[in-house]
């Protein structure tokens, strides 16, 4: 061995040594605390002044909510309590009013022997939800979404069974007419379908259900829409619109990238002047204006109207969305589409609007969230909001009234519930289609 190799050969280690804890500052929660919370100067004084104002909301938010009442018939009563359990000049939450009108704010002004068709129609919305949202059930289950629409219209309001029914025949006397009509010529098809379907649902669906009605009598309790309030409310114009206006947008994206100038132009007309229009505006116009362009004696359920006029505002919205997403795709996509031999139709299907979707969902998801939330803006035609119809209810009685806060907690509470259960899905859907690098 060499002199040098002998002067090293002392530094060889001949065994390992044990593994050893990393040190507490660069491991665990002490890591996260140093490098998120305490990172600088100015970060550490952000963290200091943000303990703070935590620390002073709490204080003062804390004792109000620890004094809370839920046990009593009136303000006065919770007031009354407060003051023998905490001393006087405490103050605390009179949890009561909710205790006591829970089912106002859920239900509205709905005849309280009838609130099982409500529950009902929610409880089957989550079975005709479930295979769109989760792609691992049976599919077989779509046809019971369909269907949903339809039973849940007869459940909330009620009615003749034949009503319902005459409305599913002109589905089925477009279908038929599609059919018989499009081996002669496909225009010729869908004009028809469109045709003989308004024909039958203007001239003879009425007459049938009556006449069906007449010999067989079908149906339950009617319930008019002035009875609706709450989150039923909020939940059948939400839900509604949300499934109405993304169809409406797709169509209103592929319009306004279409290479017909008619219909390009209408189009973008339509989806500038409906962003340009606050949607109280058009509400009013659902409530006021409509009636007038309808036949003398025509009745218009006012919340048919608000549904039409809140999915068209939401649909523009959802078009610049989309829109966004199928600007985005490479030039490529379109490219691989004309090779492989696709029509326009078979293309979007297929490649197209796949990846737009996927790429607009944080945005969709964004829209219908702001569109769940601007049902509150009902209250202005009449209908019975849970944050300021029904509340503004509670509180003109003698017995609850100068409640304030509890009321406004509650229903920002459900709402934050199912803002917060959208969200969630959508990064999970994101999530699940992310296959960049997969």
């Amino acid at each position: 061995m060499s002199g040098m190799h002998a002067d090293s050969a002392a530094f060889v280690r001949d065994s390992m040594l044990p593994q050893k804890a990393p040190p507490v500052t660069e491991a665990g929660a002490v890591k996260w605390v140093r490098e998120n919370l305490f990172s600088g100067w100015f970060n550490t004084t952000l963290t200091i002044l943000g303990i703070l104002a935590i620390y002073w909301i709490f204080s003062h938010a804390w004792p109000w909510f620890r004094h809370g009442v839920w046990v009593a018939e009136t303000i006065q009563d919770c007031r009354r309590i407060v003051t023998e359990r905490w001393g006087e000049g405490a103050t605390g939450a009179c949890w009561a009013v909710l205790r006591e009108r829970w089912t106002q704010f859920v239900f509205g002004f709905y005849p309280n022997d009838l609130y099982w068709r409500p529950v009902l129609a929610f409880a089957l919305l989550f079975v005709a939800i479930a295979p769109v949202l989760f792609n691992g059930l049976p599919r077989k289950m779509l046809w019971f979404t369909l269907a949903f629409p339809f039973i849940a219209v007869f459940l909330l309001w009620g009615g003749s069974v034949w009503s319902i029914l005459s409305i599913i025949a002109v589905f089925g006397v477009a279908w038929l007419a599609y059919s018989v009509l499009t081996p002669v010529n496909g225009a010729l098809g869908i004009a028809g379908a469109v045709v003989l379907a308004l024909a039958y649902w203007v001239f003879l669906s009425g007459a049938v259900a009556d006449q069906l009605q007449s010999i067989i009598p079908l149906g339950l309790e009617p319930v008019r829409s002035d009875k609706f309030g709450g989150f039923v409310l909020s939940i059948v114009i939400g839900v509604a619109c949300i499934t109405l206006s993304l169809p409406f947008g797709i169509v209103l994206a592929l319009g306004r990238q279409s290479d017909m100038f008619l219909v390009k132009y209408l189009s973008v007309c339509f989806i500038e002047f409906i962003r340009g229009v606050p949607l109280i505006t058009l509400l009013f116009t659902a409530s006021l204006l409509l009636n007038y362009f309808l036949p003398p004696g025509t009745n218009f359920d006012i919340i048919l109207r608000v549904i039409i006029m809140v999915t068209l505002f939401a649909s523009a919205y959802i078009a610049e969305v989309i829109r966004g997403g199928l600007a985005a795709l490479p030039r490529g996509q379109y490219e691989a589409a004309n090779a492989l031999g696709l029509d326009y139709g078979l293309a979007q299907r297929f490649i197209i609007l796949p990846q737009a979707l996927k790429i607009s969902i944080p945005g969709i998801v964004s829209s219908f969230i702001g569109l769940f939330k601007d049902t509150t803006l009902v209250v202005f035609v009449g209908l019975l909001d849970p944050l300021k119809g029904i509340t503004d209810a509670v509180r003109a009685s003698t017995d609850w009234k100068g409640i304030y806060w509890e009321p406004y907690i509650f229903v920002g509470f459900l709402f934050f519930l199912m803002c917060f259960g959208m969200s969630r899905y959508s990064m999970y859907l994101e999530r699940k289609l992310k296959t960049d690098h997969r």
